[in-house]
């Protein structure tokens, strides 16, 4: 249609946990993800009651089966395309605001971060995201650059969120949570479809898409547009701000159909665009220039699906992608600066003839090369088999932060098998065996659940897992120098002569260099999911609790001034989350909310650091830890083709701050007998006109609007 629009010690509640965790064991080793070919039909299971006819949600990613949310070994979210679409989500970060535990926000006022349990620096490393199984985080630093997403709005089908570590099933970086983007089957969008929408802050989105379906296959080529004028100002309005973005982003998918039980998916995709950064904000070093970036991205990939029965199927699959930054700006420095920076075989300069002024850049390219053999068992209804291999590659190249080029290298085993011996419970053991050459060791990350299932949508989960994650390629190797070109008179000697961050950092405290070791999480969650039929009502609740111990967590400080990172911190957390939904005919309900206790202590070398700094290696850690979030959202379909929605966000303490915003969006949408056309109106209001996360962070006016159309034929 056309749119417009391991082990640990137990502690407290732990005990409760330990019998039905013995009881579950789970064997597994991950790799990267896989989207919905592996099960083609991807509906969900039904149940009836009182004569009526209800849906039980069912989970892809968790596990990397196909389960029931009464099976599912942890507590997963699903966010819905349309749901997203009716809520009038601008753009992708946002629809996390969804998610109980979440935080989402700006570092910078130019980046968009989106968090889970805090426990991250501003980088948001710690998070495995996927896009149809291909890995989509980036490789340097390991963190999620979403402005750079390759993946539209329009084409997303659902994004699974599963809560809670998932290395078991995917490995070093799905250390709180995994994010998979299942985008919609080529299959499900043939015709044309446009889309646009504009409106606050300079927002404009568009979206085209032209594809055909056939016996033998389907196909679909789409653009989107997407480009925002960032904030409107800067130091709580002091200043006006340079942060805007502008990206276009192609995407081609199509899906060939070889033989009843053979096919074979090809995607590829270009990215190109612009992330502003302010000159004022820049400090690594000074900038007299915008320092931008422009980035220039580009993927493909091949996934090949097969089976030998309706009870064992497989897929073999291979992606690679190239991630290039281009970054330059002007530096303007006195001349004392430049001299206190010159290695001891150059004389200082004059201090009276002007300052020193060059251009500098942190260029960078990345690459991954991902390859995957996954199979499936279905021995029965009651045991089912996962298991597979998988080989990562990553190549990074930087003049300036890495003086050259590098590589790791990532192996993988993995496995999960459910069993259900009874039709009250099901176990759930899983695990990843895992080598790489970051810290050059292998690892084991287990799960184990059980699951009790109180009748046919009642359950109650119990779930251990400890998860791994080492240390990116920037914590562990760099060689971070600056190279000055074009450098203006009396400064020339200096022409591409390296100015090492090694010698400019606070030599007292500096780590820079040295080695460091693997971060562990052990988690424990007792969870609940029911589905409660109203008459012809559906009331969903899930509840879950964690208890989670993070170990030899690195934080710290990285920049040009000063670099203390190391493995420091040990973080204790626990706390309650639930998500609910009220659907019935032409309403849905839904409402999360999450609770955040989190106790952070400073386990490093007591004398590697002062006292404030060791408290700031802690307080790193948690500074995208939200005590309370939460979410309230009515979506209900009028007379006259028209749907509104009505949604509120709240967060409270992140750096002394508070998010509250409430959305309203009214559409209206006809479906002809061969053309849909749909019109929208969407108004975001700020409660809290504070910045929200940084005083870089403002918006004057606290009503934005927004006006969407759209068409398919």
């Amino acid at each position: 249609m056309i749119r417009i629009r391991c082990l640990l010690r137990l502690v407290s509640v732990s005990d409760l946990i330990r019998f039905p965790i013995s009881a579950a064991l789970v064997f597994s080793i991950p790799v990267s993800s896989y989207g919905q070919s592996d099960y083609p039909d991807v509906s969900t299971e039904t149940f009836s009651m009182d004569g009526e006819q209800f849906e039980m949600p069912e989970v892809l990613t968790t596990t990397r089966l196909r389960q029931s949310k009464l099976k599912v070994p942890g507590t997963t979210t699903i966010l819905t395309g349309d749901m997203l679409r009716s809520l009038g989500v601008m753009n992708l970060v946002e629809a996390f605001r969804l998610v109980p535990g979440m935080v989402v926000g700006h570092y910078g006022s130019t980046n968009p971060v989106a968090s889970y349990h805090g426990t991250s620096q501003y980088e948001q490393r710690r998070l495995q995201v996927q896009i149809d199984g291909r890995t989509a985080y980036r490789i340097s630093l390991a963190d999620v650059d979403w402005i750079a997403m390759p993946v539209a709005l329009d084409n997303i089908e659902r994004i699974e969120i599963s809560r809670g570590p998932n290395s078991a099933a995917y490995g070093i970086n799905a250390f709180l949570g995994t994010i998979n983007i299942i985008t919609l089957s080529p299959q499900d969008t043939a015709g044309v479809e446009a889309y646009t929408s504009a409106g606050a802050l300079g927002h404009l989105r568009a979206f085209t898409s032209v594809g055909d379906t056939s016996a033998d296959g389907s196909w679909r080529l789409s653009y989107e547009k997407r480009k925002s004028n960032g904030f409107d100002a800067q130091d709580n309005g002091a200043r006006p701000s340079h942060d805007g973005d502008d990206v276009n982003n192609f995407n081609f998918d199509s899906t060939l159909q070889l033989d009843g039980r053979h096919s074979l998916d090809i995607r590829a995709g270009v990215l190109e665009g612009v992330n502003e950064e302010d000159a004022s904000s820049w400090t690594d070093p000074d900038a007299s220039t915008a320092p931008d970036i422009l980035i220039n991205d580009y993927y493909l990939q091949l996934r090949f699906d097969g089976a030998t029965s309706e009870r064992h199927f497989y897929h073999l699959q291979a992606s690679y992608q190239n991630q290039e930054r281009r970054q330059h700006w002007t530096v303007t420095a006195p001349p004392e600066f430049v001299n206190a920076l010159l290695p001891d075989s150059f004389p200082a300069f004059p201090t009276d003839q002007g300052p020193f002024i060059a251009d500098l850049n942190r260029n960078s390219e990345e690459s991954r090369q991902e390859f995957e053999l996954q199979d499936t068992l279905i021995f029965s209804e009651d045991l089912k088999l996962v298991s597979g291999l998988g080989y990562l590659k990553n190549a990074y190249r930087s003049e300036t932060l890495f003086n050259g080029s590098g590589s790791n290298y990532q192996s993988r085993l993995f496995a999960n098998l459910e069993y259900s011996p009874q039709p009250w419970v099901t176990f759930n053991l899983g695990g990843n065996l895992e080598k790489t050459t970051t810290t050059s060791d292998t690892y084991f990350s287990p799960r184990a659940a059980t699951n009790f299932i109180l009748n046919e949508n009642h359950a109650l989960r119990f779930v251990f897992s400890r998860a791994v994650r080492t240390p990116d390629a920037f914590e562990q190797d760099p060689d971070w120098a600056y190279r000055p070109y074009n450098v203006q008179p009396p400064f020339e000697a200096l022409e591409n002569v390296p100015i090492y961050v090694e010698d400019i950092i606070d030599q007292d405290t500096s780590t820079y260099g040295e080695h460091l070791d693997e971060e562990w999480i052990t988690s424990r969650e007792i969870s609940y999911f029911g589905q409660y039929p109203i008459h012809n009502a559906l009331l969903s609740v899930e509840v879950r609790y964690f208890n989670d111990q993070l170990r030899d967590m690195i934080s710290g400080v990285i920049n040009a001034q000063e670099w203390y990172i190391a493995n420091n911190v040990a973080l204790d957390q626990e706390g309650v989350e639930i998500e609910a939904s009220l659907d019935f005919s032409g309403t849905v309900l839904r409402t999360t909310w999450g609770y955040l206790e989190q106790d952070g202590r400073y386990t490093g070398d007591p004398d590697a650091l002062p006292a404030d700094k060791q408290q700031r290696a802690v307080d790193l850690l948690g500074r995208l830890s939200a005590r309370n979030s939460g979410s309230v959202a009515w979506i209900q379909d009028w007379p006259f083709d028209l749907t509104s929605s009505v949604a509120y966000y709240w967060t409270n303490e992140i750096r002394d701050t508070r998010f509250e915003r409430a959305d309203f969006r009214l559409a209206r949408r006809v479906d002809l007998s061969n053309i849909s056309y749909e019109i929208a109106l969407t108004v975001q209001h700020y409660l809290n006109h504070d910045p929200w996360m940084s005083d870089d962070n403002y918006i004057e006016d606290p009503n934005l609007a927004y006006i969407e159309a759209g068409l398919r034929f």
